[in-house]
């Protein structure tokens, strides 16, 4: 018996038990007999058509619905490939299931596969996008249970640098209070109700250019709130969820508090810590009197590596040099430091678990009063 004919008596079988839909019934024997529509073969193979397929019944005639609204929901996004996912209820997998088995057919899509596959071809038409299913632009999830759709986008990654201008503004926002940064109604799904950081600053202006839900930063250094920035800014790296455009041209932007410089979007994050270097100016103020030929001995802390101590018993040694120092008073000056990395100041200053720090240098009980970063470069 040849194999169109094993086909014609397996389907007629099926269609006496069965009543199936031609793309459900098509699906079943296409790669069978090498062809590519299951809607063809379903045609010339259904004789009866008034009932409701009892596979999945009859989800194929209402696809249109779903592509409207991925055409809809997709109208606001820069992309140019997407991958489609689906949620079917249990039963119907089941169903299909019943089916295969019980007419031993193998090899053949399932029925997530074969609705995928049809919203594909029809979208990919109308909009001329790629599919992708490894790294899209853009994933729909269509939840055929409640006729739901969810549409996110590849974060994109930007790159900038910020110059701070008045004290007292935090670098870190604090998170939403309602869903602890995750993103909920009541912040709009940023993650954050509040820009009075630089952080948050930062953020509101990429969501005014690209849009996008939530940001995740990864700051090159950090410094205390009241100490600004100065020079060439400090770099920082974002991680943008959601954006609805996927580019952005170089940009910079300025308020009364901070300066953005250079921002634009790069191709990834850094994979590692980026390793930097800081040039900082701290003002000091000392509890005895200091003579201005004492303040030379400061210059000894580039001959040795500086020790900090963690309270978790771990030590780091720090290269820092000391290349310059003013005396303002016989109580106050200040010193100019360059260094790799991150550096507690104060408790350089101070000599909290820091050896050799300012106060013992000078035999005199030290007290940073502010800081300054004059410059921040990337190695």
């Amino acid at each position: 018996m040849s194999l169109n004919k094993i086909v014609l008596v397996l389907s007629k079988k099926i269609l006496e038990k069965y009543d199936l839909c031609d793309y459900c019934l098509g699906r079943l024997f296409v790669k069978k007999l090498n062809l590519k529509s299951n809607k063809l073969l379903g045609k010339k193979l259904n004789s009866n058509k008034k009932n409701r397929c009892y596979i999945c019944k009859n989800i194929f005639d209402n696809l249109d619905y779903f592509i409207k609204m991925m055409l809809n929901n997709s109208s606001n996004y820069e992309y140019s490939s997407f991958s489609i996912g689906i949620i079917l209820k249990p039963s119907i997998i089941e169903r299909d299931d019943i089916i295969r088995s019980k007419f031993k057919l193998q090899g053949i899509d399932g029925i997530k596969t074969s609705i995928i596959q049809e919203i594909t071809k029809n979208f990919s038409k109308k909009t001329k996008k790629i599919l992708d299913n490894r790294d899209p632009d853009i994933v729909f999830t269509i939840n055929f249970k409640d006729d739901s759709l969810e549409t996110r986008t590849k974060p994109i990654y930007l790159y900038g640098r910020y110059l701070k201008n008045e004290r007292k503004l935090q670098q870190k926002q604090k998170s939403c209070d309602n869903c602890s940064g995750k993103g909920c109604r009541t912040c709009l799904f940023h993650g954050i109700s509040e820009f009075n950081s630089i952080e948050g600053i930062v953020s509101k202006f990429v969501f005014q250019k690209v849009g996008g839900t939530i940001t995740k930063f990864s700051w090159v250094g950090s410094e205390d709130k009241t100490s600004l920035v100065k020079g060439c800014g400090r770099p920082f790296f974002i991680k943008l969820f959601n954006p609805n455009i996927r580019t952005m041209k170089k940009t910079s932007f300025k308020d009364e508090s901070i300066e953005i410089i250079s921002l634009k979007t790069i191709p990834t994050m850094p994979k590692m810590p980026v390793d930097f270097s800081s040039t900082l100016e701290c003002k000091i103020s000392s509890k005895q009197p200091i003579e201005k030929t004492s303040l030379k001995k400061l210059l000894t802390i580039s001959n040795n590596p500086v020790i900090v101590y963690e309270k978790s018993g771990k030590r780091f040694e720090k290269s820092i040099t000391l290349y310059d120092y003013k005396p303002i008073t016989s109580h106050e000056f200040v010193i100019f430091l360059k260094f790799d990395g991150g550096l507690p100041v104060k408790r350089f200053v101070q000599g909290d678990d820091v050896s050799p720090s300012i106060s013992s240098i000078l035999n005199s009980t030290c007290t940073s009063l502010e800081f300054d970063f004059l410059d921040v470069q990337i190695k």
